[in-house]
Parts: structure tokens; sequence; C-alpha cells
């Protein structure tokens, strides 16, 4: 019998765990609680939840939503506790977490092909194929292990500016162009005059910041990686000699240089997602919306990531990773959760299905499978393992990774509910071509 090593009982690696034990593969599930804890979990349990309780929107036509319905069409056992447990969030699914986490650590407990090994894992153990599925508080024994596959494409630290969708741009307030025409059109500039520079520092400067816990100060990271919150209250100018220089530009509006002007840069190669450049930032994600939105090209910015300051063990995927979740250099290691750059609870659930079903492909000696572009998880892996994602950040579900409608739709509401069904559509197509999974 095949046997597959799986690092982690988080949402990941008890959703690989599964996948794998349901198509007849022995498992070794490896979860270093209760022998040692991060500094973030206290429950013996697997499948912890250590921030929220809530999973995100249900409503089908939503980001998360969709993905939702694609892990319960491939037998999620995250889904099935959450909504075995749920509690009343309104539109969201929320779970009661001591429930939720009790149930999948019985049911994984009890299953005769799952052996669970309390230990740390100090280095990757013998098996057929081997699945990390580390959390974002990986221990230091794991990603020492670890840094030989992936060299110095392992980030300690996610100090990320915010990412926006492209059509949320308002490109009247807006123009193209390099400083000093340099490279052509490659970045969308977004202009401010005094006025509106003025009220944008007064703003940042006092809006709120999230609360830093001790296991996220890095003062060595906030110094080379510097929040434009604090360049702010370095004084008035700061920013407009930093992120915000608008030395080079000129906006055709005017026929003059900006007082300020924020750049844009393509996050991925269709364009659909845009980096605001420089923005590191560690406010609250409401803050963020508010303020960022003061430039006027953004007054209606679809935020799809909100940047962030914290520890966040997660390797350069697009340079490491294959779509299936294989690393390119050794296919018989797969990677899962947070540590791919997937961000969230279901994210990384998600990313363990696939990384189950694939690794029970590869032992089997059959072809490893991506889903379609225009499922959410599919568009995820395709997302991370994208070489021409330059300066990776995690990244969460969202619209802005699936490729657009064929018909161009101006209701925001109407136009994600035909996202969402083309995705039911293509999930069923798929999951008819491939009854070996």
């Amino acid at each position: 019998m095949k046997t597959v090593a799986v690092i982690g009982a988080g949402l990941a690696g008890v959703e690989a765990a599964n996948q794998l034990a349901q198509r007849g593969v022995h498992v070794r599930l490896y979860e270093m609680k209760p022998k040692r804890f991060s500094p973030a979990h206290k429950s013996e349990n697997f499948a912890e939840l250590v921030c929220s309780n809530s999973l995100k929107a249900s409503r089908l036509n939503s980001s998360a939503g969709l993905l939702k319905h694609e892990m319960k069409r491939l037998d999620s056992i995250v889904m099935e506790a959450a909504e075995r447990f749920s509690v009343p969030a309104g539109g969201a699914l929320a779970v009661d977490r001591n429930l939720f986490s009790v149930y999948i650590t019985e049911e994984i407990g009890s299953n005769e092909l799952i052996e669970v090994v309390r230990e740390e894992v100090t280095s990757l153990p013998e098996a057929d194929a081997v699945i990390i599925a580390a959390g974002p508080l990986a221990s230091d024994a794991l990603i020492d292990a670890v840094k030989p596959l992936t060299g110095e494409g392992l980030s300690f630290f996610d100090a990320a500016a915010p990412i926006i969708t492209r059509e949320s741009v308002d490109m009247s307030c807006a123009f193209l162009a390099s400083r000093y025409e340099r490279g052509g059109d490659d970045y969308i500039n977004c202009p401010m005059n005094k006025e509106e520079y003025e009220l944008f520092y007064e703003e940042i400067t006092k809006a709120e910041r999230a609360p830093v816990h001790t296991f996220d100060e890095r003062k060595d990271v906030y110094e080379g990686c510097m929040p434009i919150e604090a360049l702010a209250s370095r004084g008035k100018d700061t920013m407009r000699y930093g992120p915000l220089k608008p030395v080079g530009l000129i906006d055709p509006r005017t026929g003059h240089r900006p007082w300020a002007n924020l750049q844009l840069r393509k996050e991925n190669e269709e364009g659909s997602l845009l980096n605001l450049v420089g923005f590191q930032t560690n406010l609250k994600f409401g803050e963020q919306k508010r303020v960022f939105s003061l430039f006027p090209a953004l007054k209606n910015a679809e935020f799809v990531r909100y940047g962030v300051m914290h520890r966040n063990t997660f390797i350069d995927s697009p340079r490491l990773l294959n779509s299936d979740f294989s690393l390119r250099k050794d296919r018989k290691i797969f990677f899962a959760g947070q540590i791919t750059g997937v961000e969230g609870y279901t994210e990384s659930a998600a990313s363990g299905i696939m990384a189950g079903i694939n690794a029970y492909l590869y032992v089997n000696g059959k072809e490893t499978l991506t889903l379609p572009e225009t499922n959410i998880l599919g568009a995820l892996a395709r997302y991370i393992s994208d070489e021409t994602v330059k300066d990776f950040q995690p990244m969460g579900a969202n619209f802005g990774i699936l490729p657009p409608l064929e018909t161009k739709i101006r209701d925001k509401q109407e136009r994600y509910m035909k996202i969402a069904e083309r995705g039911v559509a293509s999930l069923e197509e798929f999951l008819k071509n491939h009854s070996e999974i």
C-alpha cells in the first residue's frame, strides 16, 4: 500500500489526509501539538481556528461562496464540519470553533487509513509522497527542513501592499505612463493635487493601525519595508519623496507634474489585478479602504487583498510550484495551506484538497490535475504558480483572478452571479471528464 506523509493537521493538512484516505492511500499525519504549540495555537485539536470563527460569505455570487461550492463538490471535510456546527452570522458561514475542531479531530483520528504521529517534524519523512501543509507560524525546525527545497524562496514575514481590481480604477482620474517615459505605459498613475494630498496626509496620520502581536515584532522589517503610515508620520512631504513622488511624470489633464502620484503596477499577466506600489501598511482593513480611496482614481476601488505586515511563513510559489501544488524540482513533494501563498481559512483548506488528490494521482502513476481557470480554486492554483507574477504576495479568493466574462455586464451583482454560474458549470464538466478523482 502506498503511503503519503502529511505534515501539519491544520485545515489544509486534514483535507489532504481525508482526500487520500478516501482513495485508499495510507496516510501518516504529523502534528506537533500538544508536545509543542506555536505562539497562536492553544488547542490540542486539529483544524484549530486561531483568529475569526467566520469562513466568510455563503452566497454563491461571491468568491468565497463559489469556493465553498467547489469544496463541497470535492467532499471537503472542513465544509462538512462547518455546516454541521454553524452558528448564526447573517450571510456568512461561522462555526462553533471548538465543536468544529473536535469533530474533525475525531473523524481523522478514527480513520483506519490515517496514522496520527504527534511529534514535531525536524526532517522530511520517508514516504511515496510528502505534503507540507504548514501554516503561517511553522516551527523553526520545519522551516530548516524546508529551506533546502526552497533556497532563498522562503519568506518569514509578510510585508505587502494592497491589491485592487483593474476595472474598479476610475481612469478619468488616472493616466498611463512610466517615469521619464522609460519603459512605455507600464504603470497606471493616480495623481493628486495639493489640496487632495493634504487631506490624504491628514487622514493617514490619524488612521487606526492594526495591533501587533509579540511574535510579529520585527523591527528590521519595519525599517527595510516602511509602512506608508509610518513614513507619513515623519513629515508632511516625506511620502512625496518616497512612494508618492511625482517626478518624471506629466498629468495629461493638466499638462503639469502632479503634486503627488501613486503608481499602480500589474499584479498578474492579464493586468486584471493591480498593486499599490510602495504602500506596505499596517492600517486596519477598513481604514485602508477609507484612506486609500481618497485618491480620486481609487474612489470606487475594489480591494481583493489588503496590505499586511505580520509573521507569515510562505514560499515563493511562482518560482517553486506547479499548479498541482507539487514542487517543480521534486514532483513527489507537495505543498498546501498558507505556506503556498493562498490566504484564508477556506483557501488553505481547498489547497489541501487538491494537494491530496494530486498526491494520490502521483503515487498511482496518473496525471495530476488543476481545476479550470473559471473556478476559484483553479485560478488560485494558477496564480500561485504563475512565473509572470513578480514580488509575490499571498492571495485569497476573489473574482479578479478569474477570466472576464465574454459579455460585459455593468451591474456588479448580476455580473458576479454569471461568473459563479460559469464556475459551477465548468466544475461539473471537469468532474464529468475526470472520473479518476
